[in-house]
C-alpha cells in the first residue's frame, strides 16, 4: 500500500517551496548549513546506491568526496572553471571506484568493509603527506566559487541554489536509475546474488556499477564542498566523514530514494537544532540515534512506512 498520488504530490511541492523560500530568512551560517546539507545529500545518495540498493558497504565515501574537492581545489585556484572539475572528479572517482568495485566481487560484508577502510586510509596518507600536490596540512585556501553565465555564486544565497540545482539534477538521475533495468538488477544483487545470476543478472559488472556510479556521486559532492568551505584540509575527509555519510543512509532509511535526504537533515541540521541545550546537545543526538536503531534499524522511513501499514491494517473493516 503507498500514500495517495495527492498527498505524496502536496508533500514534494511543500517540501519544494521550503528549499526555495527558507535561506531567504537565514543568517549566512544558516545558509551555509542548509548548502552543506545539499552537498551531504549528494554524497550520501551515492553511498545510498552501493549500500542501500546494491547491498555492498563501503567505508571509502569520505575518500571520493575528498578526490572530488581536492580536483576543484587545485584546478580552480589555477584558474581553470568548476565544470572542468566536475568532469575530471567525476571521471576519477568513476574510475577508481570501478576498480575498488574489484573486491567486493570475492570479499563480502564486514570484509569489504575492511577493503574499503583501507582505502579510504591510502586516500587520507596520500592527502596528509604528498604536500607537493595537496599542500599537506596547511591545505589549500582561496578556493572560489563558481560564475556561470555572468551569474556569480559568491553570496552564502547564491551559492545554495547553485548547489540546490546540482541536488536536482542528481536527484532526477539517481529517480531515473533506480527505477530502471539497472536499478532492479541492484535490488536483485542486494537480497540474494546467487538467485540474481540464477536469473541472468550480470552480477559481476553491476557490482563494478553500483561502486563506480556511488564513488562518482561522492566526487561530484567534493567538488561543491570545496568552494563552500573555500579552505580544505585532509582530516575533513577522514574515517568520520565515511561514518557520517554511513549514518545518514541507515537512518533515513538504507535502499529508500528519499533516506539520503532525511538522514542528511538528521546528521547536519539536528545538532544544531539542538544547541539550546548548550552543551548537552551531542549527548541529546546520540540517544536519539541510538534509540532510533534499536527500535526501527530500517531507519526513519522504514518506521514511517511500519506506521502506515499499521494504521491501515486497523482500518481495515473486519469480515
Amino acid at each position: 500500500m503507498s500514500f495517495p498520488r495527492n498527498a505524496r504530490a502536496i508533500a514534494a511541492a511543500a517540501a519544494v517551496a521550503v528549499l526555495l523560500v527558507a535561506p531567504f530568512g537565514l543568517k549566512p551560517y544558516g545558509i551555509y548549513l542548509l548548502s552543506l546539507w545539499v552537498v551531504m545529500t549528494i554524497a550520501a545518495i551515492g553511498l545510498n546506491l552501493t549500500l542501500g540498493y546494491a547491498g555492498q558497504i563501503s567505508l571509502a565515501q569520505a575518500a571520493f568526496v575528498g578526490i572530488g574537492a581536492y580536483t576543484a581545489a587545485l584546478l580552480t585556484t589555477q584558474g581553470w572553471p568548476l565544470w572542468s572539475a566536475f568532469v575530471l572528479a567525476t571521471s576519477l572517482c568513476l574510475a577508481i571506484g570501478w576498480l575498488l568495485g574489484y573486491p567486493a566481487l570475492r570479499v563480502q560484508h564486514h570484509y569489504l568493509a575492511f577493503v574499503t577502510l583501507s582505502f579510504s586510509t591510502l586516500v587520507f596518507l596520500i592527502l596528509r603527506n604528498e604536500e607537493w600536490l595537496t599542500k599537506g596540512v596547511y591545505g589549500i585556501s582561496g578556493i572560489p566559487r563558481p560564475t556561470l553565465l555572468g551569474w556569480s555564486t559568491k553570496a552564502p544565497v547564491d551559492f545554495y541554489f547553485f548547489c540546490l540545482g546540482i541536488l536536482a539534477l542528481v536527484s532526477a538521475a539517481t529517480w531515473w536509475l533506480v527505477r530502471s533495468p539497472w536499478g532492479r538488477a541492484f535490488t536483485a544483487l542486494r537480497e540474494n546474488a546467487i538467485r540474481a545470476g540464477s536469473l541472468g543478472v550480470d552480477t559481476r559488472r553491476y557490482t563494478l556499477m553500483a561502486f563506480a556510479i556511488g564513488s562518482a556521486l561522492g566526487g561530484i559532492a567534493g567538488v561543491l564542498y570545496a568552494p563552500l568551505v573555500q579552505f580544505i584540509e585532509p582530516t575533513a575527509f577522514a574515517l568520520n566523514l565515511s561514518l557520517s555519510l554511513l549514518l545518514m543512509v541507515i537512518v533515513g532509511g538504507s535502499g529508500y530514494f528519499l533516506g539520503p535526504f532525511l538522514g542528511a537533515a538528521v546528521s547536519v541540521l539536528l545538532p544544531e537544532w539542538l544547541r539550546f541545550s548548550e552543551g548537552l546537545y551531542l549527548i541529546l543526538y546520540a540517544i536519539f540515534v541510538m534509540v532510533l536503531m534499536a527500535f526501527c534499524p530500517s531507519g526513519l522511513l522504514g518506521l514511517a512506512e511500519r506506521w502506515r501499514d499499521s494504521t491501515a491494517r486497523l482500518r481495515k473493516p473486519s469480515r
